[in-house]
């Protein structure tokens, strides 16, 4: 099993619409799924925003989600992983990967990653969840 990091706006976009790649991702498919516990609360943030349930997060991260803790600070991850982004605040969603050893991050904000050189040196690909959907299906 692929693991897998996830970026806040797929978690979100999971719990917004049943019908859409990352909610079947997330909760149809046996995949090896990480957060960091910088993304759980930019998720968090994002609840309140838009008044979906928390509990329905609670469920998600229990059952779901693995949450690793991500300990260097914000400003020393952003400073690390500045080679691997075009928006800074995208830069723990890389850090947690790497941390993670995953194979892929799913995330809506391809343009935020420099995607070839995440995959020349960590080896991780940088798709949509529809994307990686995509490829899922090829398999079979």
């Amino acid at each position: 099993m692929k693991k897998i990091f996830v970026d806040s706006d797929v978690v979100l976009s999971s719990l917004l619409s049943s019908k859409g790649a990352a909610h079947f991702l997330l909760n149809e498919v046996d995949l090896e799924l990480n957060i960091s516990n910088i993304s759980l609360r930019e998720i968090e943030r994002g609840i309140a925003k838009l008044s979906l349930d928390k509990n329905q997060l609670k469920i998600l991260v229990k059952n779901r989600l693995k949450l690793i803790e991500l300990k260097e600070s914000t400003k020393k991850i952003k400073v690390d992983f500045e080679n691997y982004i075009f928006d800074e605040d995208d830069a723990h969603v890389v850090a947690g990967a790497k941390k993670t050893k995953a194979k892929v991050i799913l995330s809506y904000n391809l343009k935020h990653f420099n995607k070839q050189k995440i995959s020349e040196d960590f080896g991780i690909t940088v798709l949509t969840p529809a994307q990686y959907l995509q490829y899922l299906r090829s398999l079979t």
